[in-house]
């Protein structure tokens, strides 16, 4: 069961990992301390306390996700628990700004029947065509773009 936390105020590095905003603390630290998290244009230090109500601006994977705290908790629950927590207000063009880059829900082409695997030249054609490792951003923090 959740341990939901008694006092006001729970570190926002903390409340971040533990509702599965971020994979881990030291992360969810990293990105406030780089500006990545804001609360009314200002920037939040991992030591700022949390609290219910307030409406955190997260810089994410490119995108610019926006959180309600609706619970307090410091140490990290399921997921169907932590979704409680939180609610998510991110805008849904946010969501979507990847949508036309992104080939399908599998993110695999089509080939017609029969072609049978791609060859070499092939896969490198489309590999450069699609632009892969450029494009997408595989879950690393984005150090050079500006959070406003």
């Amino acid at each position: 069961m959740s341990e939901q936390v008694k006092h006001k105020k729970v570190r926002v590095d903390k409340w971040l990992w533990s509702v599965r905003i971020f994979k881990s603390r030291s992360l969810a630290g990293e990105v406030c301390r780089q500006g990545h998290v804001k609360l009314d244009g200002k920037t939040l230090k991992p030591s700022t306390g949390a609290e219910v109500g307030m409406i955190l601006r997260v810089r994410r994977n490119g995108y610019d996700m926006q959180y309600k705290v609706l619970k307090l908790i410091e140490k990290r629950v399921g997921a169907p628990i932590a979704i409680t927590c939180y609610e998510d207000l991110t805008p849904e063009e946010e969501l979507r700004k990847f949508d036309d880059w992104y080939i399908g829900k599998s993110g695999a082409e089509r080939r017609d029947k029969g072609t049978g695997r791609p060859t070499k030249r092939e896969r490198r054609d489309l590999e450069g065509f699609k632009d892969v490792d450029s494009n997408y951003d595989w879950g690393w923090i984005d150090e050079d773009e500006d959070f406003d």
